[in-house]
């Protein structure tokens, strides 16, 4: 069952079910599978671990896509919401051809903060169909508590576990239906052949062929998994509600776990058009302040069943 909101958000029913949540495939395993990748790599991956059954006792809407651009742009419009990366006077993160990251402390891939980059501009073209970049967790929030107040429901950003869920859609393979990161190349915007030419120092990781885009696709524009959700992986990262943990997993309450009571940093999940394949898994788990705004950070919205 597909419902549409106000903003054109299309939002799909995932039923009520179990699933077995994070993965624990052994170091060796790993290895053959991502054999370009450094051993500390794979060793970081623990935090996914132990896998465990988990009850998603309520059925739930999950936007069928990221957010766009072009619906974050009328909810900054009708309610007048100053997204952070304009509000604080700090900007966001974006592709610049000419920033070296061999010239920086962090070595960041994009260029940031600057003022010049926001929701509006993360350094490359976007239509209003493609997912909204550079939006904070608190823009997140912002977004769902108006939506609630204009239409009397309640939306909010999913957990990490309803997410999970969503994102495997009954696999309990890496991917959409698949262990083979190649599969990516049908079902997910992720960093391969197109994306590499402008990262040549990281074509070592990038997948061995085109999904088309070197940079955002506008959302829907691969295969969609099992629930009909598209771009669970890549495209945009997605903030969920919980706190991070790494030890989240061995304290997880068996049905409709919500994660840490507090912390510092807040989950995002599923990669983005710029990620590498051992990254867009359907288990692995990513973090940042509430505050982050960056050029690979975007949402997808819960809207909870009456």
């Amino acid at each position: 069952m597909v419902i549409e909101n106000s903003l054109g958000m299309r939002m799909v029913r995932v039923p009520a079910g179990e699933f077995l949540m994070g993965s624990d495939e052994p170091l060796e395993v790993l290895t053959q599978a991502f054999p370009r990748y450094e051993r500390r790599r794979l060793v970081a991956l623990s935090d996914e671990a132990p896998v465990h059954r988990v009850g998603i006792t309520r059925a739930f809407y999950l936007g069928q896509h990221e957010v766009t651009v072009g619906q974050f742009r009328q909810f900054v419009q009708a309610s007048g919401y100053v997204p952070e990366s304009v509000a604080d006077g700090t900007g966001g993160y974006g592709y610049n051809a000419t920033y070296d990251p061999a010239t920086t402390q962090r070595g960041d891939a994009f260029e940031g903060r600057d003022p010049r980059y926001s929701w509006k501009n993360p350094g490359f073209a976007q239509g209003d169909t493609h997912p909204v970049l550079n939006v904070t967790w608190n823009d997140a929030m912002a977004l769902a508590a108006w939506l609630s107040a204009q239409e009397g429901v309640r939306y909010r950003l999913p957990t990490e576990a309803e997410w999970e869920y969503a994102c495997r859609a009954g696999s309990r393979t890496r991917y959409a239906g698949s262990d083979d990161p190649q599969s990516l190349l049908a079902t997910a915007n992720t960093f391969d052949t197109d994306a590499s030419v402008f990262w040549p120092r990281w074509q070592d990781q990038a997948l061995s062929g085109h999904d088309g885009h070197a940079f955002t696709a506008p959302v829907g524009s691969y295969r969609p998994n099992a629930f009909g959700l598209y771009d669970m992986l890549g495209n945009a990262w997605e903030w969920t509600a919980d706190w991070y943990g790494d030890s989240a997993y061995t304290q997880s309450s068996l049905n409709d776990p919500k994660g840490p009571a507090d912390g510092n940093v807040r989950v995002r999940r599923g990669g983005s058009w710029h990620t590498w394949a051992l990254y867009a898994r359907c288990a692995y788990r990513n973090w940042n302040t509430p505050q982050t705004r960056y050029t690979l950070v975007g949402i997808r919205l819960l809207r909870e069943v009456k």
